[in-house]
């Protein structure tokens, strides 16, 4: 008897936990690479459609002033999954592929936020955010820093972009299909072993580069950087949107019976654009527009095996880029002949690389049927406040140094405020302040406009103010007219360089 009231105070007592551990959200975030505001048919693109994106939209909640935290890839990766503006840590530019890994172990992450709250993590896809110890990863043996050091239980990725060496992947901290007889190496500053490259070879090739992307040959592709060896470990370009997202159904698959939290890194539509073969042709607007259909199919697989799994009520998933779009990044691939009409940033001015609103004005939807009503939201949010959400969903404290420039915007996120941020850090070449409809670019003397992606920088010697809600593609400097505000923005500004954390 004494047995049978321990166990019914027992379950009482547990009652409560068990019922928010069955009702937590699965949550599937998936980063999008280069595809911008303008790219997506739910945010206005006629020329392409996108119909998985789409469907997410139409249940979902579309954010209209969502950003990455930096117009480039590391930047901005760094920020979404540290709370941290990346130009507050050196060495979180665009990263080669043989960089170390510049998160540290023991910090706090979007991925221990999770693990915290007893979820299993995975990361698939793109990493570009360094591998290994200062001097570089050996990629013959243990890989270690990894993502499993900073809060995944697994990775398969790449490590950095489908552009640099090594093109090979990565799964629990070893490159897949490696012959120890056959080491791998590279190198960004010589030559390394005998392998063609596009500047001495250039009959070798399938795709042709535009600027750079001229050294280490491999699948018929000049990349950046130098490798040799790894032959039987080398990935098929054409065949890389494939093998991730069967990475990614498989941990849902594996990992279904608890909640999950899986970051699916898209590559497309990166360069070197090589969909495959089902894909290519089918958009009319070269590799570019084949590469955004080939991402929306990788969105309509993961959404397929949510709802095969009965899983999809009560998952959360998020879709966004990790910057704004390029047309010529480094290949002749008939994106620039064929994009014809189609307005990759939309109604933005710039795209990546730049500091106008295009460079990190991206698409951003969330969808969680059990919890979200679909709409639409004007809410003012960063991909730097996930982790600071996520932890307050979870009633996580976070310490006085974790995710310095996280803010919890979890009811704007899940639709229950229009309100988000107050303010925002948009990194490029300079740093602009985004707060309510104003803008503000600091001034500095770099160039305004990069030649070879044909990418207007933003950029200038003086101060810039736009009021997005009358000129949202940044025509009209208002610096002089308003004098004030362009002081007040300034101002913040510093404050927010000069200090630590912007996080109150």
């Amino acid at each position: 008897m004494k047995n049978l009231l321990f166990i019914l105070l027992l379950v009482l007592m547990l009652a409560p936990a068990l019922a928010q551990a069955q009702t937590r959200p699965n949550v599937v975030l998936i980063y999008a690479d280069d595809i911008g505001y303008g790219d997506i048919s739910s945010y206005g693109a006629t020329a392409i459609k996108t119909p998985n994106i789409d469907r997410l939209a139409k249940a979902g909640l579309r954010f209209t002033d969502a950003h990455a935290a930096a117009a480039t890839c590391t930047p901005s990766r760094y920020a979404m999954l540290t709370g941290q503006y990346a130009f507050r840590k050196e060495g979180t530019n665009v990263l080669p592929g043989d960089a170390a890994m510049v998160i540290e172990p023991g910090r706090a992450t979007l991925a221990t936020v999770f693990q915290r709250a007893g979820y299993s993590t995975g990361v698939v896809g793109k990493w570009h955010l360094g591998l290994g110890p200062k001097g570089g990863p050996d990629w013959n043996g243990e890989i270690k820093p990894s993502p499993r050091d900073i809060g995944f239980g697994y990775e398969f990725i790449m490590a950095a972009t489908g552009d640099r060496v090594p093109t090979v992947y990565v799964e629990n901290r070893r490159v897949v299909g490696l012959d120890p007889a056959d080491p791998i190496r590279v190198a960004y500053d010589k030559k390394v072993g005998d392998w063609p490259t596009g500047k001495e070879n250039p009959d070798q090739l399938k795709m042709r580069p535009s600027h750079g992307h001229d050294q280490t040959i491999v699948n018929g592709v000049s990349r950046i950087g130098y490798m040799t060896g790894g032959k039987s470990a080398l990935w098929k370009d054409e065949d890389m949107a494939d093998v991730f997202t069967g990475k990614a159904v498989k941990f849902i698959e594996q990992t279904k019976a608890k909640p999950f939290f899986l970051f699916f890194a898209l590559h497309d539509p990166h360069v070197p654009r090589m969909p495959h073969p089902r894909f290519v042709g089918k958009s009319g607007m070269g590799a570019r527009g084949d590469a955004i259909l080939q991402a929306d199919w990788c969105v309509g697989e993961v959404l397929a095996a949510l709802d095969r799994l009965k899983l999809a009520d009560n998952t959360l998933v998020i879709f966004t880029s990790d910057n704004g779009p390029v047309v010529d990044d480094g290949y002749k691939d008939d994106a620039v002949e064929k994009l014809g009409s189609h307005k990759p940033a939309g109604q933005f001015r710039g795209g990546k690389y730049s500091n106008f609103e295009g460079g990190t004005r991206v698409p951003f939807i969330v969808r969680w049927p059990k919890g979200i009503k679909p709409g639409e939201s004007d809410a003012l949010i960063s991909q730097v406040d996930l982790l600071a959400s996520f932890a307050k969903s979870f009633n996580q404290k976070l310490g006085d140094k974790d995710a310095p420039d996280s803010f919890n915007v979890l009811t704007a996120l899940v639709g229950r405020s229009k309100t988000g941020r107050q303010d925002l850090i948009e990194q490029a070449g300079a740093l602009s302040l985004r707060q309510g409809q104003w803008k503000y670019i600091e001034p500095n003397n770099k160039q305004k406009f990069a030649r070879l992606t044909n990418t207007e920088l933003g950029n200038d010697s003086i101060p810039q103010l736009y009021d997005l809600s009358a000129d949202p593609g940044e025509t009209r400097n208002l610096a002089k007219q308003h004098p004030d505000k362009t002081k007040e923005l300034h101002e913040r500004l510093q404050q927010i360089k000069q200090t630590a954390r912007s996080r109150q």
